[in-house]
C-alpha cells in the first residue's frame, strides 16, 4: 500500500467514516499551515434520506462545504465533501447527514467535542477562542449546540428541592430569574424580566409528573414567588431562605446604625465611624483588633448595638426541631424587637410575622439557597468575563452551558 493510501487511511480513522465516504486526498499547505482532508462518496452507493432515512438513488450533490477539524501537529486542519442529496418519494430532495459533523454545522464532532472542553476548563470564552483559533459567534455556536443537545438528553424526574431567585441582566431594572436544582447544584431554567408571568415561564420546562414531585420550593418573600409555586406546584411547601432572611436584618441593622451614626456626628460623637463591618459581617470573620474594638462597642448604649443583638438571637429560630418550640421562639423575639422601638427592625419583624408559616416549613425541609447564591457567583464571573450581554438568549445559553450540568458533548 502506498503512502498516500496509508495516509487517507489514516485520516478516515481519525475522522470515523467508513464506507461508502472515503478519504480521496489529503493535501498539506506548508505555507498556509494547514491539512486539506477531500472526503468523498463512492460512486453507486444510495444516499440516506436524512428525515426518514430510508434509501433512494442520489439526485445530485450539494454545493462543496467545509468543516473545521482537530489540528494536526499545530497546522489547522479543513475537511472539505460534495454532499450527496437523496430524492425522497415522501420529503423530496434533501441532504444527507454526514457522520462527521452535526447538520448545520462548520466544525467536525471531534473538534466541538474538543472546544467544549476548552471552553470549560478556561476562565474565559475569550481565552478559549484564543485557543481554539475561532472567532466569538463560533464558540457561541459550539455553545448553543451543545446546550440543545443537553436539554434534549436532560433527565428531570429526581426533582425534590428548587430554589426560584433573581439577578440583574442589564443595567438599570433589568433582571433574569433562575429556577435551580438544590439537590444537584444546577440551574434548570432562565427567563428574562422580573414578573409574575416571567416566573411562571421558569416552570414551562418541567412536565406535570416533574411538578409533582417536587416537594419545596425555596424562595424570597417576594409575593409573585410565592403565588408561582401554589400555582405551579400547589403540592410543595414554599420554604422562605433563610439567606435573604438574614439579608433583610442586616439591612435593618445598617439603618439603625446610619440614622445614629448621623445623629451622634450632629453631637461632635465619632463612635460608630468606621463600623459598618463591625455589625454586619459574622463575628469569626473579624480581625483579632476587630474582635476587641467591637467587645467595646456592644457594651455601649447604641441603639444599633441592641438591633445587632436582635439580628444575632434570630439565627437560634434556624435551630429548632419542633415547630411549636420555634413558634414560641418567634412571639418572644417580635415581642422583644416590637418593643424597641427601632424602626427598621420592626418593619421586617413584621414582615416576617407575615411569612411565619412558610419560614417554619425550613424546619421541615431544611433548605437554603445557598446553592442558587452559588450559582448566582458563578454567573456573575460569566457576566463580568463577557463585559455583559445586550442579549438574553445569549446569556441564557451561557448560564445554561456553564451552570446546568448538561450532557453537552456530541455522541
Amino acid at each position: 500500500m502506498s503512502m498516500d493510501n496509508e495516509l487517507q487511511k489514516h485520516y478516515a480513522l481519525l475522522l470515523g467514516i467508513g464506507s461508502p465516504w472515503e478519504v480521496k486526498a489529503v493535501e498539506l499547505k506548508l505555507q498556509e499551515k494547514k491539512v486539506d482532508i477531500e472526503l468523498g462518496w463512492q460512486w453507486g452507493a444510495a444516499a440516506k434520506c436524512p428525515k426518514c432515512g430510508r434509501e433512494y438513488s442520489i439526485h445530485d450533490s450539494a454545493a462543496e462545504r467545509m468543516w473545521r477539524h482537530l489540528d494536526t501537529m499545530q497546522f489547522e486542519t479543513l475537511v472539505r465533501a460534495r454532499v450527496p442529496r437523496s430524492e425522497c418519494l415522501e420529503h423530496g430532495v434533501k441532504t444527507m447527514a454526514v457522520p462527521w459533523a452535526a447538520t448545520l454545522g462548520r466544525f467536525t464532532l471531534h473538534f466541538e467535542r474538543f472546544a467544549i472542553e476548552v471552553l470549560l476548563a478556561c476562565a474565559s470564552v475569550s481565552q478559549a477562542c484564543e485557543l481554539l483559533g475561532i472567532g466569538w459567534e463560533s464558540a457561541h455556536e459550539i455553545m448553543r449546540r451543545a446546550v440543545e443537545r443537553g436539554l434534549e438528553r436532560r433527565q428531570l424526574d429526581q426533582l425534590k428541592h428548587l430554589g426560584m431567585d433573581e439577578k440583574s441582566f442589564k443595567r438599570g431594572q433589568s433582571y433574569i430569574m433562575l429556577l435551580t436544582d438544590l439537590e444537584q447544584a444546577r440551574v434548570v431554567e432562565v427567563v428574562e424580566d422580573r414578573t409574575e408571568e416571567a416566573a411562571g415561564k421558569l416552570w414551562e420546562s418541567l412536565s406535570p409528573d416533574q411538578k409533582q414531585a417536587v416537594e419545596a420550593v425555596a424562595v424570597d418573600m417576594w409575593e409573585p414567588f410565592i403565588q408561582t409555586v401554589k400555582q405551579q406546584v400547589p403540592a410543595a411547601d414554599v420554604v422562605h431562605d433563610k439567606f435573604h432572611v438574614s439579608k433583610y436584618l442586616n439591612e435593618a441593622v445598617d439603618k439603625v446604625r446610619r440614622a445614629e451614626h448621623k445623629q451622634l456626628l450632629a453631637e461632635g460623637d465619632e463612635t460608630l465611624k468606621g463600623t459598618r463591618q463591625l455589625w454586619l459581617y459574622n463575628p469569626q470573620n473579624l480581625r483579632p483588633e476587630q474582635v476587641s474594638a467591637f467587645a467595646v462597642l456592644k457594651e455601649l448604649n447604641l441603639k444599633v448595638a441592641r438591633a445587632w443583638a436582635a439580628k444575632e438571637l434570630f439565627t437560634q429560630f434556624w435551630e429548632y426541631q419542633e415547630e411549636g418550640w420555634a413558634r414560641r421562639f418567634f412571639k418572644n423575639w417580635f415581642g422583644w424587637v416590637s418593643r424597641s422601638c427601632l424602626k427598621p427592625l420592626v418593619e421586617v419583624a413584621q414582615m416576617l410575622r407575615r411569612h411565619l408559616e412558610n419560614l417554619l416549613t425550613y424546619l421541615k425541609h431544611r433548605i437554603t439557597n445557598a446553592v442558587t447564591e452559588g450559582l448566582n457567583s458563578k454567573i456573575q464571573s460569566i457576566k463580568s468575563a463577557a463585559r455583559g450581554f445586550r442579549n438574553f438568549e445569549n446569556y441564557r445559553t451561557r448560564i445554561l452551558f456553564f451552570c446546568g450540568k448538561l450532557d453537552l458533548y456530541p455522541l
